[in-house]
């Protein structure tokens, strides 16, 4: 569902029960949510009102659902599937307001893109302690990010992302206030900081473009001087922008890179960043290792990709081979396909991504997915999609497309296409504009070489991300 209170205490309900409860990207499709939720192998389906159509269009493929939860809307029938729709408060009317007798500590199991362009369930055993009981993860991530006791954090990401998902939980934990915006505007996210006095926050890149494109007497209208701490990641943050947040916001502005999948974690706080402009920071849990093709280390400031010793146990759920893909021969080591090299400072930089992963605004996207749907079209022969430099947004998806023999190039078929992906994808992965080719360099095993096209979109930039 969208942004709302239900959504934080259902969550809540999943932490405090032993379960797994997975956030679902509210702006899926109603086949691909049904994807997920047939994945998951879930029973229980929590939505809300404004979600309740793509919720009751993905129900009849979803035969493992048992119910369907609206938290603020009314129950009904099911058109198909054998879910029962039931409104929340009206389901547990009757029941106590008192802790369960066996409560022991939930999770969540959230989903990451793979190359394949179907997500993967991200799955690690769960503790066998109390709720109250912090896992060690989040014990670190309390002190590095500084959260305390009456603390007023303010949330203005979608929820469903694991970033916000986990700061929104730790905040509460931590006896915090937090404010949840519906969605971000830049010039109301600086009006409820001053408001409501926030002392931390955690932001995407395109958010502080956003706030720095706003007119020079609307940024200085608001007192921001209750900020303690502001937080980024999910995507690379330009060094312009980076140095003139600081400039504007004072050295309260903390970096972090991670993948959902907890292979390992770096940071830096605002001096380190300005003595080592770029930067992700030093590595502080996991052990990494920089290597080569042949999975040799490679010496330090050499771009290779990024391996490392596995800091948490995972497995992608019931896809045992995309769990082998993701880790070393003998089974020590894990990579998403980040690329970057570490400086003599031992402060790492990202370069490159070699699974030409795109991240749009915060958002990863896998260009595999699209692709796949475009080659179905009957007017296309071959596709490819990546990312291209975009000033806002950091990332947006570019096709490039070979037509079939004697169908024209020209902006009735680039209408047609990207209609047709709308129909399939969530508007995300949509692509924002379509080029063609006459041939896709593709080698003789039928690998299509995309960097060849994604490199003329990148110009003589020494990084291919932004």
């Amino acid at each position: 569902m969208e942004n709302n209170a239900r959504y934080v205490e259902c969550c809540t309900a999943g932490e405090r029960t032993g379960t797994y409860y997975t956030c679902v990207n509210s702006f899926l499709t109603a086949d691909e949510l049904a994807y997920i939720l047939n994945n998951s192998t879930s029973k229980v389906l929590i939505t809300s009102q404004a979600k309740r159509d793509v919720a009751l269009a993905a129900l009849p493929q979803c035969p493992g659902i048992e119910l369907c939860i609206v938290v603020d809307g009314p129950g009904g029938e099911s058109k198909g599937g054998a879910a029962r729709i039931v409104n929340l408060e009206e389901a547990t009317a009757g029941l106590p307001d008192t802790p369960i007798p066996d409560e022991s500590l939930g999770t969540a199991m959230l989903y990451s893109s793979g190359t394949t362009g179907r997500p993967k369930g991200i799955v690690r055993p769960l503790a066998e302690q109390p709720p109250s009981q912090l896992l060690p993860i989040f014990s670190f991530l309390l002190k590095l990010w500084q959260y305390r006791e009456g603390m007023i954090y303010l949330s203005p990401a979608p929820l469903y992302h694991s970033a916000p998902q986990a700061a929104v939980n730790l905040a509460i934990r931590m006896g915090g206030t937090v404010i949840v915006m519906e969605r971000f505007d830049p010039e109301h996210y600086l009006q409820l900081i001053e408001k409501y006095r926030v002392t931390h926050s955690q932001l995407v890149p395109t958010m502080f473009s956003r706030l720095l494109k706003l007119p020079e007497e609307t940024r200085t209208r608001y007192d921001l001087g209750s900020l303690e701490i502001a937080i980024h990641a999910a995507a690379p943050c330009p060094v312009q922008v980076k140095e003139q947040m600081i400039e504007w916001w004072g050295p309260i502005i903390h970096e972090y890179y991670g993948a959902t999948e907890g292979l390992g974690f770096t940071a830096c706080n605002s001096e380190e960043w300005l003595a080592h402009k770029g930067t992700v920071g030093r590595v502080l849990l996991g052990e990494l290792h920089v290597l080569d093709d042949d999975m040799k280390p490679l010496p330090g400031g050499t771009p290779g990709t990024l391996w490392f010793k596995t800091a948490t146990p995972f497995e992608y759920f019931n896809d045992p081979a995309k769990t082998r893909e993701a880790r070393s021969e003998d089974g020590t080591m894990s990579t998403v396909g980040d690329v970057g090299y570490v400086d003599a400072d031992g402060f790492l930089h990202l370069t490159d991504r070699a699974t030409f992963m795109i991240i749009s605004g915060g958002v990863n996207i896998y260009p595999q997915e699209c692709e796949n749907l475009l080659i179905t079209h009957p007017k296309v022969a071959d596709a490819a999609v990546f990312g291209v430099p975009n000033a806002d947004l950091g990332e947006e998806v570019k096709a490039v497309v070979q037509l079939m023999p004697g169908v024209p190039k020209n902006a009735a078929i680039v209408e047609d296409l990207l209609a047709f992906c709308g129909q399939h994808l969530a508007r995300q992965k949509v692509p924002r504009s379509i080029d063609f080719e006459d041939e896709l360099p593709r080698l003789p095993t039928g690998k299509l070489y995309k960097r060849l096209l994604r490199d003329r979109y990148w110009g003589d930039k020494k990084s291919r991300i932004v």
